[in-house]
């Protein structure tokens, strides 16, 4: 049940984590400093994310998990400006710092969705 699980989270999440990368991309390009690209890629993505992974990952996406989906979101947020940050400092450009920490962000996104958010009662 974990395996096939945590495959169609990585399956749905490289969606997700595909159009996220493309708008933050798109927003550095565009002159935004990467926490603001990071905030707005994640702020747009979530209401799909959570529609998305809900229903075809976990079997349910009601509302009232929203909050704290997006609480884990937010967490992963910081977790994303800390570890570009870090990695800027040791000589990465900004697109190859988040790039890096795509999978080991998704990972802890996974764990802290099913334990917090669609935990089974």
């Amino acid at each position: 049940m974990l395996s096939s699980q945590l495959l169609r989270f990585l399956l749905v999440g490289g969606l997700n984590t595909a159009v996220g990368y493309a708008l933050f991309a798109g927003f550095v390009w565009a002159g935004l400093p990467y926490p603001a690209a990071i905030a707005l890629a994640t702020v747009l993505g979530v209401a799909f994310n959570f529609q998305s992974t809900g229903r075809l990952v976990f079997g349910g996406a009601p509302l009232s998990q929203l909050g704290r989906f997006v609480a884990v979101y937010g967490v992963v947020y910081l977790l994303n400006v800390g570890s570009v940050a870090l990695l800027l400092r040791l000589g990465l450009n900004v697109y190859l710092a988040n790039a890096a920490v795509l999978l080991p962000l998704a990972l802890v996104a996974f764990v802290l969705q099913r334990r917090f958010v669609f935990a089974s009662p």
